[in-house]
C-alpha cells in the first residue's frame, strides 16, 4: 500500500471537521495559553484519529455503492488499492491510539471520543438511509467535536457552541445532498440509498431554512455575547455563507468537498477577513 493510499483512505482531507474543535479556546479568550493550545491540538487528533476509524468501516460498508459514484470509485478500498483485512486493521489501531490520546487529556474527552465513534457505527448502519435523520446525525457529529474542546480545556459550554456548528453544519450537509443530486441525477439512488427520498425542491427549501438559522444563530451569539463588538463581523459571515450558498446552487464541487475551498478566492479572504476581526475583537 502506497502512502497516497493511506492518506486516502483514512480521509485527512476531511480532517477539516475537526477544527471546530478550536472554538471553544478561540471564543473564550485563551488562544494564547500554550498548555491549553496543547491540549486542544491532541484533541484535535484524537478527533481526526477516531474520524478516521469511522470513516474506514463505512467505506467498507459502502464499497459496492461507491464503485457507482465518478467521484468515489477510486477511493482505496473501491478501487482495490487497499485489502479489506488491512483496512480493518488500520481502523482498530486507529481506534485505539485515539482513545489513548484523549485519555491522556481527561476522562470526559475519552468519553466524547467513544460516543463520536459509537454514533458514527449508528450513522453508517442506520440512519444514513433516513431522509432527514442522516443530515441531522451529521451536524450532530460536529456539535460532539465542538463540545469536546469545550471539556479538553475545561471551559463552560455555551449554549452558542451547541447552535452555531449544528446549523453550520446541517447547512453545508443539505447542500452536499444538493450537489450529489444534481452531479448523479438519475443515478443519485443508487449510489447513495437516502438520495431518492430527496429532491432538488426540497433540498432549495431545507436550504433556505438552514442558511436562515445558521444566520440567525451567529446573528444572536454576536449580540447577546460577552463581545457583543462581534456583531460588526456580520457582514462578513454573511458574505461567507452567501457565497457558498452561491457554489452550492451553481453545481460547484466544493459544495460536494467543502475541504477544495481553497480553490475559491473569494470565500477564503472572507474567512480570513471575518477571523482577523473576530481575533481582533475579543483579544484586543
Amino acid at each position: 500500500m502506497k502512502f497516497k493510499d493511506f492518506l486516502a483512505l483514512i480521509r485527512v482531507h476531511q480532517w477539516y471537521k475537526n477544527l471546530v474543535v478550536f472554538l471553544a479556546i478561540f471564543f473564550s479568550g485563551n488562544f494564547f495559553d500554550t498548555n491549553l493550545i496543547y491540549l486542544t491540538i491532541v484533541a484535535f487528533f484524537s478527533l481526526s484519529f477516531v474520524s478516521s476509524a469511522g470513516y474506514i468501516i463505512n467505506d467498507l460498508v459502502d464499497l459496492k455503492k461507491d464503485l457507482l459514484n465518478p467521484e468515489k470509485r477510486t477511493r482505496p478500498l473501491a478501487s482495490g488499492k487497499v485489502k479489506k483485512p488491512t483496512a480493518i486493521f488500520i481502523s482498530l489501531l486507529l481506534l485505539a491510539v485515539s482513545i489513548y490520546m484523549a485519555h491522556t487529556i481527561s476522562i470526559a474527552v475519552t468519553y466524547f471520543i467513544i460516543l463520536l465513534f459509537i454514533s458514527h457505527q449508528i450513522y453508517t448502519f442506520f440512519l444514513k438511509n433516513i431522509i432527514f435523520a442522516d443530515i441531522l446525525s451529521i451536524a450532530t457529529f460536529f456539535v460532539i467535536r465542538a463540545i469536546t474542546g469545550a471539556f479538553a480545556i475545561e471551559v463552560k459550554v455555551s449554549p452558542w457552541l451547541i447552535l452555531c456548528p449544528f446549523f453550520l453544519s446541517l447547512f453545508l450537509s443539505i447542500g452536499k445532498r444538493q450537489s450529489e443530486l444534481h452531479l448523479l441525477k438519475e443515478k443519485s439512488a443508487q449510489a447513495r440509498k437516502v438520495l431518492k427520498e430527496y429532491n432538488k425542491e426540497l433540498t432549495n427549501s431545507l436550504m433556505i431554512i438552514s442558511t436562515t438559522l445558521l444566520i440567525i444563530s451567529y446573528a444572536l451569539y454576536s449580540f447577546l455575547s460577552e463581545h457583543a463588538n462581534l456583531l460588526y463581523t456580520l457582514p462578513f459571515a454573511l458574505f461567507v455563507i452567501f457565497r457558498f450558498y452561491y457554489l452550492i446552487d451553481k453545481g460547484s464541487e466544493i459544495a460536494r468537498h467543502p475541504e477544495r475551498i481553497v480553490k475559491d478566492k473569494a470565500i477564503i479572504v472572507g474567512m480570513i477577513l471575518w477571523a482577523i476581526v473576530v481575533g481582533l475583537l475579543i483579544y484586543y
